[in-house]
């Protein structure tokens, strides 16, 4: 496991720095964490914080009336099967990006600068089961592209393009 900033704290001890690392909720397995999410193409490879967003309600509610998110946070949202998906930017007050993805973790589409408040659908295309948003205008900046490709715990190992126990 990496070093990850929120998962450790520096203890000093009068003439001695110790680093603890903290136990870290949910399923890890070698390069996967809950919590978050690594992208990588031909462009590198880049890490996302999210929330997890894996029921009706939390899918519905999405990244609404946030006015601002971290450059290096996200929301992942997980269906239960793959599916037709579209969103839209109903009281949704940040520029985003959407990222979907089918069933192995491949990325699909990407639409980039969605337009706060606008209600025109934006289609992701069929047989996606995960969609990344993150802040508009990152997708183009990293280069992450139709082809590139996410792990995470919720994507079925066996089927991964990139599994989270590879490098």
């Amino acid at each position: 496991m990496g070093f990850y900033p929120e998962c450790s704290r520096m203890i000093r001890i009068p003439g001695l720095a110790v680093l603890v690392a903290l136990v870290v909720s949910g399923p890890v397995w070698a390069g996967c964490l809950a919590d978050s999410v690594e992208l990588r193409g031909d462009w590198g490879s880049a890490r996302f914080g999210v929330e997890i967003a894996d029921d009706p309600d939390e899918r519905s509610q999405g990244l609404m009336h946030r006015e601002s998110m971290a450059r290096s946070r996200g929301m992942l949202f997980v269906y239960e099967s793959p599916q037709r998906a579209s969103f839209w930017m109903r009281n949704t007050l940040i520029p985003l990006d959407m990222i979907f993805a089918d069933p192995t973790g491949t990325v699909t589409r990407v639409h980039e600068n969605a337009v706060p408040l606008d209600e025109t659908m934006i289609p992701g295309g069929d047989n996606v089961l995960f969609v990344l948003e993150i802040n508009g205008g990152l997708a183009r900046r990293m280069g992450i592209v139709p082809g590139s490709q996410l792990r995470h715990p919720a994507i079925e190992q066996n089927d991964a393009a990139w599994p989270c126990d590879a490098s």
